[in-house]
């Protein structure tokens, strides 16, 4: 609809409710006259289609505060009873004078549009639409991916990143038309973008314009270089910072740093997808790093003091407890991932008792000496304690 529709229409009227009516009044009244319309309801029948635009558009205005608002200062401004001049003309008494097409026609000279600006977002004039798709775009997000070491990814580290980003296409200027020819406002969106639908049922929707993929302009001979996309593709280098810390497979988000925009807007965002190569030796489970320390059956039985590696710092010393059995965990605090508040995580060292593949003949002998001295327990015995 127009700035000038808008001005002419009673949309309380629509609705047929007061002009002081509570919020849920109106949502009642457009419930039950856009059941009463809607077009599955009345296939082929366009008296009801068009009410049903009609309640519609008022409920968008009437059922949204700023929108009412601006609505109901518009119409006390021009007299309330839509608008027009008196006497019924163009100008005071018929006489010729300015009629209500000729203030829109020049209202971006008189700053008449600047009064509805918060209004008529997807109800401008042509003018106004045409400028709105003309007007600044932000550019579109790039996605790229880096593989990095572990130990990169617990400390952060800056890696060079080839990405291909957008730019304005160098062949038609970011237009998107063949040299010589111009895109056009879209006719189904009227240059907004947007469209609404209401198939499917009584609440309308808007969505961006399926014609024109909500640019709000039509390209009827496309540039041969970008396919009619505006944008063209340059390779380039950019230093992307890892964070500390980081996880195989996290996205992470880097603002400002995707496609270039359109018209002086403002540049999409970079989302990188870091991938981590495993570690021989540790590792992770969220904040903490793991580690398996192998140990021996005297080391297990007897317990002990054993040395293990920490990523990036030096070793440290574990009491091993007597009697250790395999698959333990002994945790050493302060020895993990670093978090966000300045703490870290911990280190869990799972216990691996080694079972040696081959034995000489004096520890053959000494261990047929431990069996005899431990007597012929069965540490079976309790798989068979509940019968078969």
């Amino acid at each position: 609809m127009s700035t000038k529709d808008w001005l002419e229409k009673d949309y309380y009227k629509v609705l047929g409710v007061a002009k002081d009516a509570k919020s849920d009044e109106i949502k009642k009244a457009y419930r039950k006259l856009a059941r009463e319309n809607h077009p599955d309801q009345n296939p082929g029948n366009p008296a009801a289609e068009k009410r049903f635009k009609e309640v519609s558009e008022a409920n968008d205005v009437l059922s949204d505060t700023k929108k009412r608002k601006e609505y109901d200062d518009a119409r006390k401004l021009f007299g309330g009873g839509g608008f027009r001049f008196p006497g019924g003309g163009g100008a005071p008494g018929g006489q010729g004078g300015p009629s209500v097409d000729d203030l829109f026609r020049n209202a971006s000279d008189n700053g008449f549009s600047d009064l509805f600006g918060g209004l008529f977002n997807g109800g401008q004039t042509r003018t106004q639409r045409y400028s709105t798709a003309r007007g600044p775009r932000r550019g579109s997000d790039v996605e790229g991916e880096v593989t990095v070491d572990f130990v990169d990814a617990i400390a952060g580290v800056t890696v060079g990143m080839q990405m291909i980003s957008d730019a304005p296409c160098e062949a038609c200027h970011g237009t998107g038309a063949k040299a010589g020819t111009v895109p056009h406002v879209c006719a189904t969106c009227q240059g907004s973008g947007m469209q609404t639908s209401t198939s499917g049922g009584v609440f309308a929707m808007t969505e961006p314009c399926k014609d024109c993929h909500g640019r709000g302009m039509v390209v009827d001979d496309p540039c041969p270089v970008c396919h009619g996309s505006g944008r063209g593709r340059s390779t380039k280098t950019m230093q992307v910072r890892i964070p500390a810390g980081v996880t195989d497979g996290q996205r992470i988000r880097l603002k400002g740093k995707g496609g270039a925009g359109e018209n002086g807007g403002a540049a999409g965002d970079l989302y990188v997808i870091v991938h981590v190569r495993p570690h021989p030796v540790f590792g992770r489970t969220g904040d903490n790093l793991t580690l398996t320390a192998p140990v021996t059956f005297h080391e297990a039985a007897v317990g002990g003091e054993i040395e293990v590696p920490t990523l990036g710092g030096p070793p440290v010393k574990l009491r091993l407890p007597a009697g250790t059995p395999n698959g333990r965990t002994l945790r050493v605090r302060g020895k993990g991932v670093a978090r966000r508040d300045g703490s870290k995580g911990d280190l869990l060292v799972s216990v691996d008792v080694v079972v040696p593949a081959t034995l000489s003949a004096e520890a053959r002998q000494a261990l047929d000496s431990y069996a005899e001295a431990e007597g012929t327990q069965n540490p079976r015995a309790k798989l068979f304690a509940t019968g078969s």
